[in-house]
């Protein structure tokens, strides 16, 4: 492993003095391998107490100390939740939350999956998305647009930033597996690339994501191109662990809060 300095990504393109979030990657936490250093997810075995540590860590870097972080339970599908004071303190089943409340920051783990962050600063609206395969499958997206229309009726002010994943030359998949997405819609075949062998495909999560998002009227969508698989220094990566014999592996976080 090597030494990386670099704690979280956000957008070159996209800042505002009222939103703070970041894209972490694995650096700057406090636990032992094979989940060093900043993994954030207590289901997979690391010690408790530097979880804990990882996790103020990274509110921290962000300056959002002060705000309660709402986490949810996730299960790739397509559950979009409000989040406020009632219901923080609950589990939250879903992939998706939604807050306006300024002292609340919305969290995402993954090792391979997009976070979508969706900010409306006119309606002072963050929102975080979980979406892997399945999520793009049974398009999350659209679900997150219906969930939206209920607190606002325009897509027109919103800001979409897609954060690091698996890349479409890491993401190898089968025949029946690029199937599914035709039958959904026959649009989604231009996000396969056929191998030269093998019966197998390159799926482009992104790509599709990217067009999810144009589909319910968000023009303003930002990249961070990262690979989760191929840069090992800097992120976790669930394939990439499967790929070595289903060793243990971390969980980024992803936040998002509004400015305190």
């Amino acid at each position: 492993m090597n030494n990386n300095n670099t704690y979280y990504f956000t957008s070159k393109d996209f800042s505002d003095s009222k939103v703070m979030y970041g894209y972490f990657t694995r650096n700057g936490g406090n636990s032992k391998e094979p989940f060093d250093s900043l993994n954030c997810s207590f289901n997979i075995n690391d010690d408790k107490k530097n979880v804990i540590e990882n996790i103020n860590a990274a509110k921290q870097k962000l300056n959002l100390e002060q705000t309660r972080i709402k986490f949810i339970n996730q299960s790739h599908g397509t559950n979009i939740e409000l989040i406020n004071n009632n219901n923080i303190s609950e589990k939250t089943f879903a992939d998706g939350s939604i807050t306006q409340k300024q002292d609340i920051s919305l969290a995402i783990l993954t090792a391979d999956c997009a976070t979508i962050f969706f900010i409306d600063l006119k309606n002072n609206i963050i929102c975080a998305i979980h979406s892997g395969w399945k999520g793009c499958l049974n398009n999350i997206i659209s679900k997150t647009a219906t969930k939206l229309k209920e607190i606002r009726k325009s897509a027109k002010n919103t800001v979409a930033i897609i954060g690091p994943c698996l890349s479409q030359e890491n993401f190898e998949v089968d025949k029946k597996f690029k199937e599914k997405f035709i039958r959904k819609n026959l649009n989604y075949e231009t996000f396969f690339k056929e191998k030269t062998k093998n019966n197998k495909f390159y799926f482009n999560m992104r790509g599709l994501i990217d067009l999810q998002l144009r589909q319910i009227s968000i023009n303003n969508i930002f990249h961070i191109n990262k690979d989760t698989y191929a840069e090992e220094s800097l992120f976790f990566s669930h394939r990439r662990a499967t790929h070595r014999g289903n060793v243990p592996t971390g969980r980024m976080i992803n936040i998002i809060g509004f400015k305190q």
